[in-house]
């Protein structure tokens, strides 16, 4: 396996491997880059198929983390981890222990929260062996209701925020009702943007690897169930991809006939180049580490102290950045991805210049 000749690497400062064969821990931690703060990202659990896979997220998703905290304008750096198993078979609390304890010796460098195939109390967990755990607080969440420290509602809240602003900019619409939303992935982002778009008076396709997961928005929301074929290739509005990365390809592409992609997903283009390629077809791109900010503001302010009403105004300045972001776009003729990387580089450089530190380039996103 190379690292510092992969693809992904981009002068990450820190790649972390560990092992406990008693517990069957094995994970990886990639920290990207702390200029701005210590890096905070979540904990992913997922059962990829070879350790290169892993490594490919963890490099991309820690990378991410980076631009999504300056873009956001949060004094935090990127990184993130990923724990290879299935969340639903392998996961133990041995495990989770055992992950806390790695995380520790990292001394604080490294931030994890919830993400995908962990969960609050799994966070509890690992958080009996260390300190450096954010998301898990009980408080009064950003709207009003009470939180476990869960940053799913945010990030959902966000995407949807995001998504109106993509609606605005591209079909010329506040109103939301009948609008066509193709959502790939209804886990606990998926479904809570699911619920927003329903309420709103949108019609739902939806499309989740756990058929429990799909049953509940057909149930619950009156979505229509799509196949894996199908779902990002429906003749609708939107299409939200709201689980795994890298599903905007040369083959999804070309075949997408919806107007717009705006989804919580992380690192939704394959390559770098599918951000042109999207602008090629007319297909507005809501750049994922700008609309998915939600969680990560939310986790920012359970750290630092804020009231609610503080963390939902500053989840509310994701439809201002996407706006900048769309009409920068149209003046430059760049894709929204460049512009957004653009976008996120001013505010690191405009942050650690006021701080006294040599601005640097920071690797591009996406």
């Amino acid at each position: 396996m190379n690292v510092f000749s992969h693809p992904e690497f981009d002068n990450h400062e820190q790649l972390s491997f560990f092992c406990d064969p008693e517990s069957g821990l094995k994970a990886i931690v990639a920290v990207h880059n702390t200029s701005r703060g210590p890096a905070l990202g979540g904990c992913r659990m997922f059962p990829y198929a070879t350790d290169e896979e892993a490594l490919r997220d963890v490099l991309r998703l820690s990378r991410g983390m980076t631009y999504k905290s300056a873009l956001a304008n949060l004094d935090l750096g990127g990184g993130k981890s990923v724990i290879i198993g299935d969340p639903r078979k392998h996961k133990t609390e041995a495990l989770m222990e055992a992950m806390g304890r790695s995380l520790e010796k990292l001394g604080g460098q490294y931030i994890a929260a919830e993400d995908s195939g962990t969960s609050v109390a799994d966070l509890k967990v690992m958080g009996r062996h260390t300190r450096h755990i954010a998301g898990i607080a009980a408080r009064t969440g950003f709207d009003g209701k009470p939180s476990n420290g869960d940053p799913s509602p945010a990030t959902a809240y966000g995407t949807f925020i995001g998504l109106k602003a993509a609606v605005r900019h591209r079909l010329g619409r506040d109103d939301l009702r009948g609008l066509k939303v193709a959502i790939q992935g209804v886990g606990n982002v998926g479904f809570r943007l699911a619920r927003h778009l329903k309420e709103a008076g949108a019609e739902l396709w939806v499309y989740d690897i756990h058929a429990d997961n799909m049953q509940r928005a057909v149930d619950e929301l009156g979505a229509t169930p799509a196949s894996a074929t199908d779902i990002l290739l429906l003749p609708v509005d939107v299409i939200a991809p709201c689980a795994m990365g890298a599903v905007l390809n040369d083959t999804s592409i070309p075949q997408i006939r919806a107007s717009l992609v705006a989804g919580a997903a992380n690192n939704l283009l394959e390559q770098p180049h599918h951000d042109a390629l999207l602008k090629e077809r007319g297909i507005l791109y809501a750049p994922d580490f700008a609309i998915n900010a939600g969680g990560i503001i939310d986790v920012f302010y359970e750290r630092t102290g804020a009231t609610p009403e503080t963390v939902r105004a500053h989840v509310e300045t994701i439809g201002d950045t996407l706006t900048e972001i769309f009409r920068r776009s149209d003046q430059s003729g760049l894709p929204t991805g460049a512009i957004a990387n653009q976008l996120a580089e001013e505010r690191f450089h405009k942050h650690t210049a006021g701080a006294g530190l040599a601005p640097q380039r920071l690797a591009r996103a996406g």
